[in-house]
């Protein structure tokens, strides 16, 4: 609550700055002391109350966070159970970068590639600093093929292949050990929530 009304007095202050110093720094005081009625007596006249400027702040601040949550990225896939926030790797570029230069990866994280067709693929961990699962499956999204505890590899174009022991559609890398903990058996079945195909 302090945070959207300061933002409503912030932006109405910004506006009016050199009308009224004094009232400006008062109602700005009384906001974040949370005096939320006491505002309006102390705000510069423009026809509009403490509240209307309120609601408009929060309107604002509504859409810049759906905004951020959008870029953010809140595609998700669920496998045995379990939810998984997912980043997409559908074009070439994005595939060939895939997970490189990570630090860390939080454990509901990961990210699924996806390729036009189905096809015998082997995925390599160069300039990647996390150990991960590599995990395939067909244009069914039924698992095809599974690369636990894949270790980090630096040696760039030296880094080893996994690839696939059947033809894959979809790829999901996860941080190493999840399979283990879902217990994952070839033919377990990949959902997709919204906007991947």
């Amino acid at each position: 609550m302090h945070l959207l009304s300061g933002a409503a007095h912030y932006a109405y202050m910004n506006t009016h700055w050199e009308e009224d110093h004094e009232k400006n720094f008062t109602a700005l005081a009384l906001t974040r002391a949370g005096r939320f009625d006491d505002v309006r007596g102390h705000c510069p006249s423009t026809g509009m109350s403490a509240m209307s400027m309120l609601r408009i702040a929060i309107v604002c601040l509504s859409l810049l966070a759906s905004g951020c949550t959008a870029d953010a990225g809140d595609s998700w896939v669920e496998l045995a159970g379990r939810r998984y926030t997912v980043e997409v790797a559908a074009d070439d570029e994005s595939r060939a970068r895939g997970l490189m230069f990570r630090d860390e990866m939080a454990a509901d994280r990961g990210m699924v590639f996806v390729h036009e067709s189905e096809q015998p693929l082997a995925y390599w961990m160069k300039n990647t600093r996390i150990p991960l699962d590599i995990l395939y499956f067909d244009a069914r999204k039924r698992l095809v093929s599974q690369r636990r505890d894949v270790p980090p590899c630096s040696a760039g174009d030296a880094c080893p292949p996994y690839p696939s022991d059947a033809p894959a559609k979809y790829v999901l890398e996860l941080n190493a050990g999840q399979a283990a903990l879902l217990d994952l058996r070839d033919g377990a079945k990949l959902q997709f929530g919204p906007g991947i195909e």
